[in-house]
């Protein structure tokens, strides 16, 4: 499949010399892509292990303390990830990105600073007093460290999400023209900005489908597993008492994961309207739309699929959805939808691609500068990463309804390969739609870095040679490599064991009395 395009198409540049930019480009893509696989997964687990325990200290049930252990140690395995893929965010800002660091570093490193001096010293600090306070620490108190961790973890998701949405829609923000930079006047606007206020509940909504995925995957593995088991009396005892456990995280999970389904299609439903109200060519990209198509009683269409000619100059619509592009962009189905070729016309032209934003009417006489003669996106990129993160999304609610009817009734999975390979997907799907959902976000605001403000090419490091840019990306991918062999083995180490077998810890009253012993595993 080939999109249309809207510039010709320069066959050459296909195999010209890779610039700093585009390895700039490329090294930030790759890195970024790769910490947040561990991204959504701690923002909800963490949650999902509070929950779990909650219930363990409201019903003194010992499943839920058992399924808290097992859990807790594979958030804990994704959490340190997170934590270690995610230093080298920081890391490159300063390093490919000088120009841009100099520029925002007023407004975008408040939110930054903000996630490391509160979110992550908090989450940091009581995920410790979590993990050695068991025995420890009263029974309450200590269900208070995981919840506050678990407060912190998505707080962190708040201001990382604010600094992103503000390259999205520079708000809060002046101009100086004596020192070229942009300087924070509104802190709060930054964090209320229109499209933080969308993301964010989005991005919780898509971290708990990927968790919800994950908690069901592994618990119907072992249902099935156990369904296997041809076990003494007793062992059949402790089968049992594993059974309970898994079919409550198999059906907890698979709720959670279509719940959060739910979640996902308002919450975007809303980013779409304001999508096109503040990056109209972002929207425009997402479905190829070349021509104003909307209004006056027509509508336009959203297309599931297109195939286009191999010039990308033309292109047609396979099976579309009437006037859902109408609706999904402006909320009424015969909304009027703008088409790439008249924004890009009108931008070339020297309208501000934000018109309103104080910032960019500002800067408005450094814009010719940056020589941004295309204001489009890579139109394939985006038209296909918005369509795989929808269609993965509604792929794994499908099967998280097929593991709620598996298990319904006491039933367990028979197992067989279709099972077990609907166990290893359902928590890739979400996970990828993820990926996907930034792919789309990022590379559908190009040319910029600061949308209707900095373009891309004007904030890389103007020091960096192609070679360095190489050489550290060689030395990530291959460190990354690494962890990742680390990360899978140890993941897949703590499913295959189980859920740990667990006397209930008892809740020190006294500084004398000496700790009940909790059995590892």
């Amino acid at each position: 499949m080939v999109v249309r395009r809207f510039a010709p198409y320069d066959k050459g540049s296909r195999f010209r010399a890779m610039t700093s930019v585009d390895l700039a480009r490329w090294q930030f893509g790759i890195t970024t892509v790769y910490h947040w696989f561990f991204v959504p997964v701690t923002l909800a687990l963490s949650m999902i292990v509070a929950i779990f325990q909650t219930m363990w200290v409201r019903t003194d049930n010992e499943k839920h303390l058992r399924l808290t252990k097992f859990y807790g140690k594979l958030f804990l395995i994704n959490f340190a990830m997170g934590v270690v893929t995610g230093i080298v965010q920081e890391f490159q800002f300063g390093m490919n990105w000088s120009e841009y660091s100099r520029f925002v570093g007023d407004i975008f490193g408040a939110p930054l600073a903000f996630e490391a001096l509160l979110a992550f010293f908090m989450e940091s600090t009581f995920l410790g007093l979590w993990i050695f306070g068991w025995d420890k620490l009263p029974k309450k108190l200590h269900l208070a460290t995981i919840w506050l961790a678990a407060i912190g973890t998505n707080l962190s998701a708040i201001f990382i999400l604010a600094a992103n949405s503000w390259m999205q829609n520079p708000v809060g923000a002046v101009y100086n023209p004596a020192t070229n930079r942009a300087e924070m006047a509104d802190f709060l606007a930054v964090l209320t900005n229109p499209v933080m206020l969308v993301t964010f509940p989005h991005t919780i909504m898509a971290s708990w489908m990927t968790a919800g995925g994950f908690v069901a995957a592994v618990s119907g593995w072992h249902l099935a597993k156990l369904n296997k088991k041809s076990t003494d009396t007793v062992g059949s005892a402790l089968r049992g008492k594993n059974e309970a456990a898994h079919r409550f995280a198999a059906a907890f999970g698979a709720w959670a994961l279509i719940a959060s389904g739910v979640g996902l299609l308002v919450s975007g439903d809303l980013a779409g309207k304001i999508m096109t109200e503040y990056q109209p060519m972002k929207m425009a990209a997402a479905e190829a739309l070349y021509e104003t198509e909307g209004g006056g009683g027509a509508c336009a269409n959203f297309s599931v699929l297109s195939v286009g000619s191999l010039d990308g100059k033309t292109g047609q619509t396979l099976i579309p959805l009437p006037c859902v592009l109408s609706f999904l962009a402006t909320g009424d189905w015969h909304g009027k939808v703008e088409g790439i070729n008249p924004l890009q016309q009108a931008y070339a032209g020297g309208q501000l691609v934000n018109p309103d934003n104080k910032l960019a009417q500002a800067y408005q006489g450094k814009l010719a500068a940056q020589h941004i003669t295309d204001f489009a996106p890579y139109i394939p990129v985006t038209y296909w990463s918005f369509r795989l993160m929808m269609g993965m999304g509604f792929l794994a609610m499908a099967i998280g309804a097929w593991i709620l009817w598996t298990i319904r009734k006491g039933k367990l999975p028979s197992g067989g390969t279709w099972w077990t390979a609907a166990m290893i997907t359902v928590p890739l799907l979400p996970l990828f739609a993820n990926s996907f959902g930034w792919i789309f976000t990022e590379m559908g605001r190009q040319p910029w870095l600061v949308a209707g403000v900095l373009g891309t090419s004007t904030g890389v490091s103007p020091g960096v040679t192609p070679l360095e840019v190489i050489l550290s990306m060689v030395l990530y991918t291959v460190i990354y490599g690494v962890l990742a062999v680390v990360e899978v083995g140890l993941m897949l180490k703590y499913i295959k064991a189980d859920i740990p077998v667990v006397e209930t810890p008892r809740s020190r009253t006294r500084t004398t009395s000496s700790p009940s012993r909790t059995e590892k595993g």
